[in-house]
């Protein structure tokens, strides 16, 4: 499809949507490329018309820089091998047991599944995604793998486990520029064939690598079941998740445990993205929100003190409340040297929310101010969360009493147990700084 001459403006505010996108996206572009991330999808995916596009997406997250490795899955294609046989895969307790003849039908499919994305990758026609583009791809032995051999009385036969990957040469290719793609197969030095899981060979593969990211492409039957997976899981989590989720497809709960795993060992962001939404790779790399789950370490939004160069961020997140009246205006050099009072939530970059604590010790007491949270993050308890840390500082310090001024969000305290108190109640070195002319109504919290 050939591209517009033109992207539409909107006319009403005088920006073109398109130059916005590309405006938002950049900081990601800049700090994706050079990195390395392992992408895994199922046969599913390429069996689908619409594979190309996915071939498009991943084409041009190459030319953006991003050293590629790609795990294929090759399900469908190997069962309707199997069927033309007249057999089936077997599943004893969610792990398939793999003979002979399943074996032969696994390395068919893993061939011609690997063709297929090979060709797809060299394809350079013009008026196409692909004009111009030169993808070389690399595949290989690059998987040692075991047998999973005898489990529960279950002989399982040819299904195998990784052991090791070749992180050498995978280096080395990706250092050239190749794209490796990986078959669901592993290799014994006794010359054995494996049949593997796609999500064990991508999570062997990005620790292997120490992969900046790991991102699964899921299969889903609708939108509502993404709605299932919160947007942000930790890898402590994902455990009880599975056990209370029974009917979690077995691929999104393979791909859960096998991501919850590679955070384990030092991959730092695990995404499930739903492959059938076109686009949602793109989406999920290149904008803030992303559109799929991440799972990984350590809260993916940071609370922490506030730093110094946090004031363009906090001021940023203050200037609309500020110009509403809600908050009392503070200029740059003011938010500077109290800086050290603050704490905020940061999400790539990006000022979530903040909050400040001006300590009374002689009087027990403490205000709590400049708690904000930015429009487009209300939601998800981040003013509570907020909120709840301020209490445990304050009585970290000995603080017994937690007070707010405001002017338009006194129910929103009340419905957290600030009370209505008179101003001769705050510490005098406040009740002489205050404001008449806003006439901030008081609230004080026992802790």
């Amino acid at each position: 499809m050939s591209a517009p001459t033109s992207a539409p403006v909107d006319t009403d505010q005088g920006r073109d949507p398109f130059v916005d996108w590309m405006r938002q996206a950049t900081p990601y572009i800049h700090a994706h490329r050079g990195r390395t991330f392992v992408i895994a999808f199922g046969g599913e995916a390429v069996a689908d018309v619409r594979f190309p596009n996915l071939v498009h997406d991943i084409a041009l997250l190459h030319g953006f820089g991003i050293r590629l490795v790609l795990v294929h899955g090759a399900r469908p294609q190997i069962e309707s091998r199997l069927a033309s046989r007249g057999a089936q895969l077997r599943y004893v307790n969610g792990l398939r047991v793999t003979d002979a003849t399943a074996l032969a039908c696994v390395k068919e499919a893993a061939g011609a599944v690997r063709v297929e994305i090979e060709a797809l990758l060299s394809l350079g026609l013009a008026n196409s995604p692909m004009a111009g583009v030169r993808i070389p791809v690399v595949s290989g032995n690059f998987v040692t793998a075991r047998p999973l051999g005898v489990i529960g009385g279950v002989d399982h036969g040819h299904t195998g486990a990784v052991r090791r990957v070749d992180h050498r040469t995978l280096r080395a290719m990706l250092d050239q520029g190749a794209v490796a793609l990986m078959p669901p197969l592993g290799y014994s030095p006794t010359g054995e064939v494996f049949n593997l899981s796609a999500a064990d060979v991508a999570r062997g593969t990005a620790v292997a690598l120490g992969a900046d990211k790991l991102i699964f492409l899921v299969e889903q039957a609708d939108a509502s079941e993404a709605d299932r997976l919160a947007p942000n899981l930790l890898a402590r989590d994902v455990d009880d998740l599975l056990t209370g989720n029974p009917t979690l497809p077995r691929e999104v709960a393979a791909c859960l445990h096998a991501g919850a795993d590679a955070c384990r060992n030092g991959i730092r962001r695990v995404h499930l993205v739903a492959r059938r939404q076109d686009g949602a790779l793109l989406r999920e790399l290149f904008t803030r929100d992303g559109s799929g789950t991440l799972i990984s370490a350590e809260p993916f939004e940071d609370l922490r003190p506030a730093r110094i160069d946090d004031v363009a961020g906090i001021l940023e997140l203050l200037r609309p409340l500020e110009e509403r009246g809600v908050l009392v205006r503070r200029s740059r050099e003011r938010l500077e040297t109290e800086i050290d009072r603050f704490v905020l939530t940061e999400r790539d970059g990006l000022v979530t929310a903040c909050a400040a604590l001006y300590g009374y010790p002689g009087d027990g007491m403490a205000e709590l101010a400049c708690l904000a949270v930015h429009q487009n993050y209300r939601g998800a308890r981040r003013g509570d969360r907020l909120l709840e840390h301020m209490e445990e500082l304050a009585r970290a310090r000995q603080i017994r009493r937690l007070f707010v001024l405001t002017t338009q969000t006194a129910h929103w305290f009340q419905e957290r147990g600030f009370q209505p108190a008179r101003l001769d109640e705050l510490p005098m070195e406040k009740q002489a700084l205050y404001n008449f002319q806003r006439n901030s109504k008081v609230f004080i919290k026992s802790l």
